[in-house]
């Protein structure tokens, strides 16, 4: 994570209302009698009960001392039992700051994928820093050592896992568990029914749903648009996200809420299927030649994940590795093509100065090929860098998306140091 993710925020705030903010901090808010939601960059929820606290979901380990901080303006039970939602490291890491002094470690109850996550995190802790520091604005170098130890087991590991359903009581408050997949595989939306509040955790984050991350592994839009209307058949009356603020006392609001983008999700998936039943074409013609649909609603807005990204992850789903181009089964190594089209092209200059035109035309996915090919067959030219460079800045600043702009911010960096790729 970058020191101050809110910093690297700026362009996801003030464009709509304070509690559609993806990364909104506040709190704490009372959800509901004896119940409260606080937030900074993730949520966390804190149920009240006769027997101590149930928490869903705890933040990161670098932000759950403020988050903490916030409820225990409002109760200082001891944690009786933990939720993690996922295993994502900014819901399942910060559990110790909850912790009252003394007290014996909490239950904590998760997805039974969930242990297959974290031992997929501790083998590929500098690969998945490395996506994280791209996809939060920097480059793979930024990626400290505080970065690659983030990743693996959490502190507090869960100690009970379930299948797909789970009721428990804690205090004589009712506690409903449903796996979901979404986001992740190993995904749990909680209801309390006596207290009308939803946890759906990322399975809604204000935004576009995170199911096309094109750096991550795969996501299930078809999934979590069944545990959206799920949800919503709850007729919960708060909303406690993993991001954004909540909404408190309005039934109405949040089942519109959940049944659009379940709705949004279910339009993407049968659009994807169509195209690839027409004939299996090549992705790419899959991808560009959707027509994506389009909300005006504050929590659809593509600020977090773009929505083109998650027909990828459905093609992915349902289909093989290749792109369905033959050149690319067996593909000639990638530095020898861009030299082959360099020199057809007169020169790796020459496709770097047709990139800036198309550019400068606004043809921008275009420029950006050629632009890859010239970085390639002359990394350590200057002129090519600048130009290339200046391709992807250009990109960077047409995007609405954080995956997309800050990977091709990424780019930019990268071309001005002569590297064609990360």
């Amino acid at each position: 994570m970058a020191d101050n993710p809110a910093a690297k925020f700026a362009l996801m705030r003030g464009k709509t209302p304070d509690e559609a903010k993806l990364f909104w901090t506040g709190g704490p808010v009372e959800a509901a009698p004896r119940t409260w939601f606080a937030s900074q960059f993730s949520g966390c929820t804190a149920f009240e009960t006769d027997e101590g606290l149930v928490l869903v979901d705890t933040g990161t380990r670098q932000f759950a001392p403020a988050l903490a901080g916030m409820l225990r303006q409002k109760t200082q039970e001891p944690v009786h039992t933990a939720i993690y939602t996922h295993g994502h490291i900014d819901h399942a890491y910060g559990l110790e700051a909850f912790l009252m002094p003394g007290q014996k470690r909490p239950r904590v109850i998760a997805h039974s994928a969930m242990p297959a996550r974290f031992a997929r995190y501790a083998a590929t802790a500098r690969h998945n820093a490395a996506l994280n520091a791209r996809q939060f604005g920097g480059t793979v170098e930024a990626a400290s050592s505080d970065a690659y130890q983030a990743f693996g087991r959490p502190p507090v590991p869960p100690d009970t896992l379930y299948d797909e359903r789970m009721s428990i009581t804690v205090g004589g408050v009712a506690f409903e568990l449903r796996h979901c997949r979404g986001e992740s595989d190993d995904h749990t939306w909680v209801f309390c029914r006596e207290r009308g509040v939803l946890c759906p955790g990322d399975l809604f984050i204000w935004a576009v749903p995170n199911d096309g991350n094109p750096q991550k592994v795969q996501r299930y839009p078809f999934d979590r648009a069944c545990g959206l209307r799920d949800m919503a058949a709850c007729a919960p009356t708060t909303l406690c996200p993993g991001h954004g603020g909540p909404v408190v006392g309005d039934a109405p609001k949040i089942a519109r809420m959940l049944t659009e983008t379940a709705q949004f999700l279910e339009t993407v998936v049968a659009r994807t299927l169509v195209a690839m039943e027409n004939g299996s074409p090549p992705h790419v013609d899959i991808v560009t030649g959707i027509e994506l649909p389009v909300s005006d609603s504050p929590w659809l807005q593509p600020v977090y994940d773009d929505t083109e990204f998650l027909v990828r992850n459905v093609i992915r789903y349902y289909g093989g590795w290749w792109s369905g181009r033959p050149s690319e089964l067996k593909p000639a190594p990638r530095l020898d093509l861009a030299r082959e089209i360099a020199q057809l092209c007169g020169g790796a200059l020459s496709l770097a100065e047709r990139a800036e035109k198309l550019t400068n035309d606004g043809q921008l996915r275009l420029a950006c090929h050629l632009a890859d090919f010239a970085l390639e067959a002359a990394p350590s030219d200057s002129a090519v860098q600048a130009k290339v460079a200046a391709v992807y800045e250009t990109r960077a600043a047409a995007e609405t998306s954080l995956m997309a702009t800050n990977i091709f911010n990424a780019a930019t960096a990268y071309a001005k140091a002569g590297r064609p790729f990360a």
